[in-house]
């Protein structure tokens, strides 16, 4: 809007715009741009066709012949809509959305779904705007699904406590698309009052709910979708999947950093299932954006496996715009926004050129410049101090006999591994400890992990999902308290730690989750991190930080470790 402008003035500046959009589409004016000569793919006819495709006023105005000041021949090249994440929280990045944006419209990716219950769980209220201003005019198009469960459960301490109506005026805000992934689906079922509140809060302004059930299924399952859940994208087998695919919900198949579904559920993406189908990562660590991709490499994986590549493409794009009621995006059409890529051919998917509402945000190799957003210097202050903890000592982390949770190598489920009454190196049970940080109780959770690998000192990271409490492994109690100190002195991070001495460490002093460092930098620092874990003894065929981030979320199966004990999530109870 210009500042200072009448209601009728922006009409009457509407009216003009749509004038001019109509006319350039007639063939009366010319279009601001003309992509000359351009095979692109047809979502409603499902072929690729070719034609010229003119743009005006950030808009795709007309497909056929079409002349213009400024033309680009793209001829030989594949043209389709940029690539949405149906799912994903910024936050995993390790870096500030700016950071996050320059790595992933390199790659195609145009619109990202965004749930900042990460940033929530640690700012509350505050956090979920820190991420709305921070997002704000970037060369993607950043959209937000509210949080629907901060805590996550109420076995969990975080933060914050964010009930419907604390959230309810956000679904005002143009970005704001629906509520978040119901992670306490026992809740739902169970009829809990307060997830039932959030679910009505969406729906009475006719927004979509997203889901988060692994394995939930029969009369359970039909419980949570009839509460009004549409969404899963927790599922890892295709059967289940399936499921939940024939009773009504669309299936988010993720491809992430901690979790790679793609291959189980590729055979969803049939000309019988696709429509109900999007991609969606969940989780990106900066290695995986700079080396693999975004979007662009879950397509050419999917292709891989045998996947049509239309089919995959349209999935990409076509099937996540529609399910969000994101009207214009998704296809290359009239009227549809010009946010496009230009492959250089449909084989290997590589992208050449990015288009974000006509303008080029990516073009051979660079990232066009362009201007980072400014966040209100309360939200900065909040987000630099989110730390409340006394320095802990050995003694803290004395334990006896406990649980023993077994880790699933490239999965996000653990096992119950039996008990231990001490650490032993020798059968890979080291001790886990879950730090409260945000209130300044001084709880700390306590259990044996099995699967880490791990021969000597201890690792600790301030990125706990959901609640983002200080998390540590180790094999011995010396290098868990140094580790855990020097989080707190950091104001957030990853620290790794060898008889006594630091040895690794990412600093991620915004509310402990990310960085203000470019990509690059932060990869440099937790790849050498990820190489000291890994000389522990830590297996190179996890990643020893994101693996150990999700031991303390207590709504996937089986056990977990909270700041209160050791959590069955099977049985939805706390055991000794």
């Amino acid at each position: 809007m210009v500042r200072n402008e009448t209601i009728s003035q922006r009409i009457e500046r509407k009216i003009e715009g749509k004038q001019r959009v109509v006319a350039v589409a007639r063939g009366d004016e010319k279009p601001d741009l003309v992509l000359k000569n351009a095979t692109y793919l047809n979502m409603f006819s499902n072929e690729f066709l070719k034609a010229d495709i003119a743009i005006a006023g950030g808009l795709i105005v007309g497909i056929g012949e079409y002349y213009a000041d400024n033309e680009i021949d793209v001829e030989g090249k594949v043209i389709c809509p940029g690539f949405i994440d149906a799912h994903i929280h910024l936050e995993s990045s390790l870096v500030t959305p700016s950071e996050f944006a320059k790595a992933v419209v390199s790659h195609g990716t145009t619109t990202v779904i965004t749930d900042p219950h990460e940033i929530a769980n640690v700012m509350g209220i505050d956090g979920i705007n820190y991420m709305l201003e921070s997002t704000y005019n970037l060369p993607i198009d950043v959209h937000f699904m509210l949080p629907s469960c901060v805590p996550a459960t109420p076995m969990d301490e975080s933060g914050a406590d964010l009930d419907y109506l604390i959230i309810d005026h956000l679904y005002e805000h143009p970005r704001v698309i629906g509520l978040a992934e119901m992670m306490n689906f026992e809740g739902v079922i169970n009829g809990d009052e307060e997830c039932l509140e959030k679910i009505l809060g969406s729906q009475a302004h006719h927004l979509k709910i997203d889901g988060h059930a692994p394995g939930l299924s029969g009369n359970r399952l039909n419980a949570y979708i009839s509460a009004g859940v549409y969404s899963d994208h927790e599922c890892f087998d295709y059967d289940n999947a399936l499921e939940k695919l024939r009773k009504g919900q669309f299936i988010m198949i993720r491809e992430g950093t901690a979790a790679h579904n793609l291959e189980a559920l590729a055979p969803l993406i049939s000309v019988k299932y696709h429509s109900r189908c999007m991609f969606a990562t969940d989780d990106k660590h900066p290695n995986d954006l700079l080396e693999k991709g975004h979007i662009d490499y879950i397509v050419n994986k999917a292709v891989e496996y045998g996947v049509n590549p239309l089919l995959a493409i349209k999935i990409a794009t076509h099937e996540a715009a529609r399910y969000f009621n994101l009207n214009n995006k998704g296809a290359i059409a009239p009227g549809y926004l010009a946010d496009i890529v230009v492959l250089d051919k449909i084989e290997d998917f590589k992208v050449e050129k990015v288009f974000k509402k006509g303008k080029l945000v990516y073009s051979d190799g660079k990232v066009a410049d362009f201007e980072v957003p400014e966040v209100a210097p309360k939200l900065i202050k909040h987000a630099h101090n989110t730390f409340n903890v006394k320095q802990v000592v050995a003694e803290d982390f004395k334990l006896g006999d406990a649980p023993v949770i077994g880790l699933t190598a490239g999965e996000l489920l653990t096992t119950d591994c039996g008990r231990s009454d001490k650490i032993d190196v020798s059968k890979d049970i080291l001790k886990v400890a879950v730090v409260e940080r945000h209130k300044g109780t001084g709880h700390i959770g306590l259990s044996y992990i099995n699967g880490y690998g791990m021969k000597e000192g201890a690792v600790a990271t301030s990125i706990s999902h959901d609640s983002h409490n200080i998390i540590a492994v180790g094999t011995n109690d010396e290098d868990i308290a140094l580790a855990v100190n020097e989080i707190v002195k950091a104001k957030g991070g990853i620290c790794v730690v060898k008889g006594g001495k630091v040895i690794g460490q990412v600093e991620l002093a915004i509310a402990g989750l990310m960085s203000e460092e470019p990509l690059e930098v932060v990869n440099a620092k937790l790849e050498e991190a990820k190489a000291k874990a890994f000389e522990l003894g830590v297996p190179e065929g996890i990643d020893p930080f994101m693996t150990l981030s999700f031991i303390s979320l207590p709504v996937i199966p089986a056990l977990r470790v909270t700041t209160t004990g050791v959590f069955d999530v099977n049985q939805w109870k706390y055991v000794k």
